[in-house]
């Protein structure tokens, strides 16, 4: 079974719960009037996510992710209540994006000579001064 990329994962629009709130900060009285930005939640253990994509979800160390594995986004940057579910929607689908590109296995190499050879020359030189701040002795 192949894994599927992050361009072929579909969000389903019933995995995604939004509600409009009044957005803090400077806007004066548009701000205090009008419900524009966004409370985006999305359920990870709920969606309809492969199971791989969800366990790499819920392993992500974010804020943005609750101890009960709910996403929770809010988008408060635009005037419009439009404009902010769109930006919280990309920034979902952003790290939904993240999550799904498996990560590459690390290849274990060998150290190249230069690099043991500048390695153990350093050792040197520091030995040498902590080896001058011994006792001084006649």
């Amino acid at each position: 079974m192949t894994t599927p990329t992050a361009s072929a994962l579909t969000m389903h629009e019933a995995d995604v719960q939004w509600t409009a709130i009044r957005a803090q900060g400077p806007g004066g009285q548009n701000v205090n009037k009008v419900s524009c930005a966004i409370h985006l939640r999305f359920d990870i253990r709920a969606s309809r996510l492969p199971e791989e994509v969800q366990t790499r979800l819920l392993a992500l160390a974010d804020s943005r992710i609750t101890q009960d594995g709910v996403v929770v986004i809010k988008a408060q940057s635009y005037r419009t209540q439009e404009q902010n579910l769109w930006d919280a929607l990309e920034r979902l689908n952003a790290m939904v994006a993240a999550a799904a590109t498996v990560p590459r296995k690390r290849r274990a190499t060998k150290p190249t000579w230069g690099s043991q050879q500048r390695r153990l020359q350093s050792k040197t030189l520091r030995a040498g001064v902590k080896a001058q701040r011994g006792k001084v002795r006649d």
